[in-house]
């Protein structure tokens, strides 16, 4: 069942009430799947009791200590955030749009749905981790909405939208090839960027946020399994002995022709 491929994923959650709530609003929509990373108390009591029979959920938890190690089997990541899209360097969803995006996702591999500490959200470092970032429409003159009420609402409208289905979407989607999970973009990100330093396209000292947006093409980009196979082939050539060779010979013949000046 696609809903079993959804996972929700709560970040450094202060409150165990917080657990065991998300754990019963998940239940009530059919969702099974949740990770916690590095909770301040769990296993606990004021989470059962919260859970209100959402026993399974809590029982099957995963507790881990960072968040790659929650998402590393995963092909879609999306974050929530309230912050605003003129603010971020990342693409944004609806929560109507999300809910579309993990039912076409979750047909064929896992999704991670996350949700940062309650009173601070994620980190940029978090981010960079996501594909894209979702939000609910809220009131505007008050925005405080309680974390397990918001997985609550985007439980909700990813159950729906994999209820509602589309049979052509899925049986296309079924017929493609597998994509690359988090765990094979992370090691392609890093393998990027040395890449990158290695031709001098990036300056590690002045960064200038291009691996961020790196990150954000590729993450809309959806890679295959074969596709960063074939992207890191290319890094490793870029990296390898033929370009490095090349321009050191080209330094040396430069270091040669400054000498032959002086000389003259």
């Amino acid at each position: 069942m696609s809903l079993n491929n959804i996972r929700i994923v709560m970040i450094a959650t202060s409150h165990p009430g917080n657990i065991g709530s998300a754990a019963r609003a998940m239940l009530t929509m059919g969702l099974t799947d949740l990770y916690l990373v590095n909770p301040k108390s769990f296993p606990d009591n004021q989470a059962q009791t919260m859970a209100s029979g959402a026993d399974s959920v809590l029982a099957h938890a995963t507790v881990v200590n960072c968040l790659a190690d929650a998402i590393a089997d995963c092909h879609l990541v999306i974050g929530t955030s309230a912050r605003s899209q003129r603010t971020t360097q990342w693409s944004h969803l609806d929560s109507s749009e999300c809910g579309e995006q993990v039912a076409k996702h979750c047909q064929t591999g896992k999704v991670a749905i996350i949700f940062g500490r309650e009173s601070s959200g994620m980190t940029n470092e978090e981010l960079e981790y996501c594909q894209y970032l979702t939000s609910i429409p809220v009131n505007p003159e008050f925005k405080s909405l309680n974390i397990a009420a918001a997985v609550q609402v985007l439980a909700y409208e990813c159950s729906i939208a994999v209820k509602r289905g589309n049979a052509s979407l899925e049986t296309k989607n079924q017929s493609q090839p597998p994509l690359a999970d988090a765990k094979a973009m992370e090691g392609f990100y890093q393998h990027l960027e040395k890449a990158l330093i290695t031709i001098r396209y990036l300056d590690p000292n002045d960064p200038r946020l291009l691996m961020r947006k790196f990150r954000g093409l590729f993450g809309r980009t959806q890679l295959q399994k074969k596709e960063v196979s074939m992207l890191r082939g290319f890094f490793s050539a870029a990296q390898g002995s033929k370009f490095i060779g090349r321009e050191a010979k080209v330094a040396t013949q430069l270091k040669k022709n400054s000498t032959d000046n002086k000389k003259r």
